[in-house]
């Protein structure tokens, strides 16, 4: 792991267009290693879009995104690729696994980005979906239950051991027992790796089990609508 915060942020802006409203104002968000944030705010208020600044999938107008201590907007190309595949993990609300690949083969698929060595990449995916209680690692996504779907979509983020883990709207597909149970599995997969987590929801029960949470729109820019 880097000495460095997980994730530092500062003066980062992007709208979509050159003469729009500012989607992200952000004049500063720090995530030390292992810490755990939650990001609330509503719909369209740029939680989304800021998960994709962070992870390099968009670029900002303005501002820098510092993940374990790297730029990651300074790379290019497969460069920001690598980065994030190793540093990385992100676990979406639709979970994004890759049909016709079993659970086995989605987080291996991930491991590509990694410095283990390609022999090992295997063992280390089995062993991940096994300690998540994935028994038929054989078994496409589509064969999978919702909730092995998300285990499957966890054991993949975290499988490169990254600094930081994204989670968009993680709980939004499922119902409040299995969304508990989801952010559960979440909070503690990451904390077994002391991987950061910055989890973005407008789902207010999940407040309660974060310590630190945020609301977007308090951490704008007081210029944000110019």
């Amino acid at each position: 792991m880097s000495p460095d915060p997980a994730l530092s942020i500062s003066t980062l802006r992007a709208r979509f267009t050159p003469s729009g409203p500012w989607i992200v104002d952000l004049p500063e968000l720090t995530l030390a290693q292992g810490e755990q944030v939650l990001l609330t705010g509503g719909s369209g208020t740029g939680k989304s879009t800021l998960l994709h600044l962070i992870a390099g999938l968009l670029d900002p107008a303005e501002g820098r995104v510092n993940v374990a201590g790297r730029n990651i907007h300074a790379l290019r190309g497969p460069a920001r690729d690598h980065f994030r595949g190793r540093h990385i993990g992100m676990i979406f609300q639709t979970f994004n696994l890759l049909a016709g690949f079993s659970a086995l083969e989605n987080v291996m698929v991930a491991l590509m980005f990694s410095d283990i060595p390609r022999a090992e990449h295997a063992d280390r995916a089995a062993k991940l979906l096994a300690a998540l209680g994935i028994e038929r690692q054989d078994a496409p996504p589509e064969e999978l239950s919702v909730g092995q779907q998300q285990r499957v979509a966890v054991a993949r983020a975290l499988a490169c051991g990254p600094e930081l883990v994204l989670a968009d709207e993680p709980t939004a597909s499922l119902d409040p027992e299995n969304a508990a149970a989801a952010i559960e599995l979440i909070q503690s997969a990451c904390r077994s790796q002391n991987a950061a987590l910055l989890c973005v929801s407008h789902d207010p029960s999940m407040q309660t089990r974060f310590a630190r949470t945020l609301n977007l729109k308090d951490l704008r820019s007081p210029a944000a609508s110019s």
